[in-house]
Order: structure tokens, then C-alpha cells, then sequence
């Protein structure tokens, strides 16, 4: 039963991967903007999806198709900061589906197939900096079109190695160490 709601899951996740390829959210998902610090992370995701962020600028990158798939990876990231092994494989899974339409989105998509067939947190989030790499390559290569995205480092992780994540929001919820130590970490740099 498990694995027919995943499967469920994720052909509704591939579905609103095809509808994605608009900037803008459409009228019946409106922006939202979310307050700063830990006490409201639902709002966000919200705001994160919808294209706002907690200062209510809008971000928009350049490429269309990675506009969809930063959706879930935010997913992914609060599912990881979240300590969610379930809701972390549904957002790789949405990733992995859509990087299959961008230019040099074959590393990206078996990154999150790495994170979607990990079976614990560790695993999830030792795939997960590597899917974080590549995503913000990608990125540097492509550029913003509007608002902020940061990327961010958490020195400690992989074996005090350190690893980043992306945000639009410089609040530091962690995804390699979740509740443990959800504020570890520091804004690096900000990406244009």
C-alpha cells in the first residue's frame, strides 16, 4: 500500500513538473510571504514554491526548467531539515523527473535517484550535498532573473568536510543535521 501512495505521489508530482514551465504562479496560487526565524517553517515552503520569500521579493531563475525543479528542492531541503526520510524521497523523485529536461540535468537526476533510493536520513543527506552541488552549478551557470538565492554551508557536515544548500531566505534551517542542530551553518554568497 506504501508503495502504490508513492507511486500516486509521484506521478501527481510529474504532472505538476509538466505545468510548471510558467514564471508566474497562477491566480489560484497566489504569493505568499512568510515571517523570518523557526516559528512558521509551513509558510516557508509556501512562500518558497510560490516564488516569494520571507522579505516578499519574488525569485525567478533564468532557466524555466530549473524555476520548477527549485520548487522541490526546497521540498527536499525542509524534508531533510525536517528529518522526513519519506517526504524526502517524493521531492528527489519530483527533481529527478524534471532534470531530465534540462541541458546537463543527467547528474542532477541521479543525485536525487541517490536520495530517492536511500532507505536512511544519512544516506539521504550525503546524496543530498552532492545534489546540491550540481544544482548550484547549474545555477552559477544560468543565473537569477529576480530576487535572492543564497547558497549556504554547513561546516560540520560530511565528516566536518562542510557541504551547502541553496535558499532564497538567509534564515539557516539546516538539512544535514535537522533538528539536531537545525542553525548550524552560514550564508556564503549570494547568487545573480
Amino acid at each position: 500500500m506504501k508503495t502504490v501512495i508513492q507511486l500516486i505521489l509521484l506521478l501527481l508530482t510529474a504532472a505538476t513538473l509538466a505545468a510548471c514551465n510558467s514564471n508566474q504562479p497562477s491566480a489560484d496560487q497566489p504569493r505568499k510571504a512568510s515571517h523570518s526565524g523557526h516559528d512558521n517553517p509551513t509558510a516557508k515552503i509556501t512562500a518558497a514554491k510560490t516564488g516569494g520569500t520571507s522579505t516578499g521579493a519574488v525569485l525567478r531563475l533564468k532557466d524555466d526548467h530549473l524555476n520548477a525543479i527549485y520548487r522541490y528542492y526546497i521540498d527536499l531541503t525542509e524534508s531533510l531539515a525536517a528529518d522526513d526520510v519519506s517526504a524526502a524521497k517524493v521531492a528527489s523523485a519530483a527533481i529527478e523527473l524534471g532534470a531530465g529536461k534540462i541541458n546537463g540535468g543527467k547528474a542532477l537526476a541521479t543525485s536525487a535517484a541517490d536520495i530517492s533510493g536511500a532507505n536512511d536520513i544519512a544516506a539521504q543527506r550525503d546524496a543530498y550535498a552532492t545534489l546540491s552541488d550540481r544544482f548550484i552549478a547549474l545555477l552559477k551557470n544560468t543565473g537569477v532573473a529576480t530576487g535572492n538565492l543564497y547558497v549556504l554551508h554547513c561546516p560540520m557536515a560530511r565528516d566536518d568536510k562542510g557541504a551547502f544548500w541553496l535558499s532564497n531566505d538567509k534564515t539557516i534551517r539546516n538539512p544535514y543535521y535537522g533538528e539536531h542542530m537545525l542553525t548550524c551553518g552560514a550564508v556564503m554568497e549570494r547568487l545573480n
